[in-house]
């Protein structure tokens, strides 16, 4: 990874500012489960990038999460073009439905785990140290609803 600054509009802090008090019910799911350092890292909403702003974002390991409604069906193009932008500044894009946060938070957050660690990983940092009282749900993906199959172990972090 780079060490690139990423620029962003000014105009855009207050906007995104007046977002953050305006989340999506699937945005403030998410948010519940990442914010906090919850995955080991810090995340911020709604945040200004070049000429975008995206629903959350971690500085220290240049992480885009976007959240899809419905509406981004029809704006796939606009989403890859402003994806691809950002991807030039060395941020990595991961994006989720509204239908996955609701029916597979499970899924999502073990997803998000696993694209955390390899990030560390590619920079050699290891994860910050849990919070009191924080679990971590190690194996494979759970199944859809957020049942966990045989073998996956729930642990204290």
């Amino acid at each position: 990874m780079t060490n690139k600054i990423i620029p962003y509009n000014p105009v855009l802090k207050e906007l995104a500012r007046r977002l953050r008090g305006k989340n999506t019910l699937c945005e403030f799911v998410l948010w519940k489960h990442i914010r906090r350092r919850a995955l080991g890292v810090e995340f911020h909403r709604q945040v200004p990038i070049l000429e975008y702003i995206v629903d959350f974002y971690c500085h220290e390991l240049r992480l885009a999460i976007e959240v899809d409604g419905s509406i981004h069906r029809y704006k796939e193009e606009e989403d890859l073009k402003r994806q691809h932008c950002m991807e030039r500044y060395d941020v990595t894009f991961i994006r989720f439905t509204n239908e996955e946060i609701k029916k597979d938070i499970s899924n999502v957050l073990w997803r998000l785990q696993e694209t955390v660690e390899e990030l560390l990983q590619r920079k050699d940092i290891p994860p910050s140290p849990l919070q009191k009282g924080e679990y971590k749900v190690s194996g494979n993906p759970p199944f859809e609803g957020g049942a966990h199959r045989a073998g996956d172990v729930l642990r204290k972090r």
